[in-house]
């Protein structure tokens, strides 16, 4: 995993002490879950326009989409980010792209991945939060989980690598990529075409590093 600068969404010490590596990867979800949850304000922009810039090696597509995402935070304002958020993932009767597990996988929201998944999160005791609009199949809310499962929480601790692989490859990469490229293609994408590809890369190198992990 290449070195990133933290989420500047969340400055915030961990619960537990973790590896760099996995701090990287906590940060990473926490900015992924950030992008998606709702639409950047301006106080996120600017702190993603501030941000410093990664270095580019070749063959490293992460810090490529990373510095994208930077830049395109520099010239993007929170009202047209807002707009773009709503006319891509909310619409009116349907959105351009859903951003929500049970759609890509069984093709129905509220389907049967959903209720699996909330089974599968009772058993690691993890729950919706009271404050939250989002479904738990949502990006943003499974970004967040992985957030969880590394880091840990509050009376939390961090999640066997085993654990985060399962989750992993049966809650995202089994339709994050699909939804991704979708955003990616969409004629109304602007600044989420940077964060879809940033989601992308990212949830690539989490797919070949779990696949060889321990």
């Amino acid at each position: 995993m290449p070195a990133s600068p933290p989420d500047p969404s969340s400055a915030a010490a961990l619960p537990y002490p973790v590896a760099p590596e996995d701090r990287v990867r906590a940060d990473l979800y926490a900015l992924v879950s950030r992008l998606f949850a709702a639409p950047p304000d301006a106080a996120f922009l600017a702190a993603l326009a501030g941000a410093p810039e990664l270095p580019e090696p070749p063959d490293a597509p992460l810090p490529v989409a990373y510095n994208a995402l930077l830049r395109a935070s520099r010239a993007m304002d929170a009202e047209a980010a807002a707009q773009e958020y709503t006319d891509l993932f909310v619409g009116v009767g349907k959105s351009e792209v859903n951003l929500h597990a049970s759609h890509w996988i069984s093709g129905f929201m509220l389907d049967k991945p959903l209720a699996d998944l909330r089974t599968a999160l009772a058993a690691m005791g993890l729950e919706r939060r009271g404050d939250t609009d989002l479904l738990e199949d949502h990006l943003a809310a499974l970004a967040e989980v992985m957030r969880v499962l590394i880091a840990g929480g509050e009376g939390r601790a961090p999640a066997p690598i085993a654990d985060q692989r399962r989750f992993f490859e049966t809650w995202i990469s089994t339709w994050a990529f699909d939804c991704c490229d979708a955003i990616t293609s969409c004629a109304r994408a602007n600044y989420y075409r940077r964060a879809s590809e940033l989601s992308a890369a990212f949830l690539a190198i989490e797919r070949d590093s779990l696949a060889i992990g321990p």
